[in-house]
């Protein structure tokens, strides 16, 4: 059976093949009432475009890759439906790829993506690879920097102070009395987003604690080496009064094991995030964490990220600041 070209959806929409092209390419400038059409003819005939044809003649493929470090847990899910949704409403489409925290791997699938001629490149944080600044300044490649926000990042970036999120949850800590601190933190190697917190964490107890102890834990993203993490500190003689987690998934494996371990969560232990997934305010109790505007970072950056194609411009950076959120995992320090 021939496959169905823009010829024969043109002649059942009893529209010309401009228009067809149109719909698909600027769907904006076409009547709703003629897309309806075009749309009922493309399902009818199972009539696919060929995007290598159309970017062999200069024309948009129509894709923006983002490539973010992991799709297994809920860390980047709200980024990833935002900017998914906010990009459909431009015209484009996601091609989504994870790297699993590997920098070299990020490089190999920027390299791929640009082999199938995206149209654009989103990254998470500041830190990637020489190569792959490089290689996306050979191509000149719309490219933008999610998640992370710096006045100095190497390319236009939509994101959050990650420091500043890590130093409001020390400040509020601090101000809680709190002394004996444990912070449980992902791997920092190719995690810029976990360093940066943590310096901030760091300095917002120093500045307003004066000079608490720090004990530091790395473990995955995971609830499970969360739990574990967290039941090896409580089995120590002396035990932390307050758990500051990189992110809120490793503080609702904190409270999984305290909740197991018979600890009172805030009487005996505060226990805070960073991010207010969804999920986060629904623990009893109600985590308190930092919130990171995941859903509109998503969506500005996809509107960015489509004026810089449309546009062939360079964009601004866009700061989106983190914010507070006392809940009921905190309290003042046992005396």
């Amino acid at each position: 059976m021939k496959k169905a070209d823009i010829l024969a959806v043109a002649k059942a929409a009893r529209v010309s093949p401009s228009t067809v092209s149109r719909s698909f390419n600027h769907p904006d400038l076409v009547k709703p009432s003629t897309r309806k059409r075009i749309d009922r003819a493309v399902r009818r005939l199972g009539y696919i475009r060929n995007r290598a044809a159309q970017t062999i003649h200069g024309i948009r493929s129509g894709t923006i890759g983002l490539i973010v470090p992991t799709i297994d847990q809920a860390i980047f899910a709200e980024l990833i439906q935002s900017f998914s949704d906010a990009v459909e409403q431009t015209g484009f489409t996601i091609l989504l790829a994870s790297h699993g925290y590997s920098l070299d791997r990020e490089y190999a699938l920027t390299r791929k993506m640009l082999e199938h001629r995206v149209d654009g490149i989103a990254l998470i944080g500041l830190d990637h690879a020489t190569d792959t600044y490089e290689l996306l300044a050979q191509q000149n490649t719309p490219a933008l920097l999610l998640w992370n926000y710096a006045e100095d990042a190497p390319l236009p970036c939509v994101g959050s102070d990650n420091y500043r999120a890590g130093h409001l949850v020390g400040t509020h800590v601090a101000s809680l009395g709190h002394r004996h601190i444990a912070a449980v933190f992902p791997p920092l190697h190719g995690n810029d987003r976990a360093a940066q917190r943590l310096q901030g964490l760091a300095d917002g107890l120093r500045v307003n604690g004066g000079d608490p102890e720090i004990l530091q834990r790395e473990t995955p993203y995971s609830v499970a080496d969360a739990k574990q993490a967290v039941a090896e500190l409580m089995a120590a003689p002396r035990r932390p009064t307050a758990i500051v987690c990189g992110n809120d998934v490793l503080a609702w494996g904190a409270l999984h094991a305290l909740a197991r371990l018979g600890i009172s969560v805030p009487d005996q232990v505060t226990v805070t995030g960073i991010g207010d997934f969804h999920g986060s305010q629904d623990f009893e109790p109600a985590l308190t964490t930092v919130r990171i505007p995941a859903r509109a970072i998503g969506a500005r950056a996809a509107e960015t990220m489509a004026a810089m194609i449309t546009t062939d411009g360079m964009a601004e950076n866009l700061a989106l600041p983190p914010e507070l959120i006392v809940r009921a995992t905190s309290a003042p320090a046992p005396s």
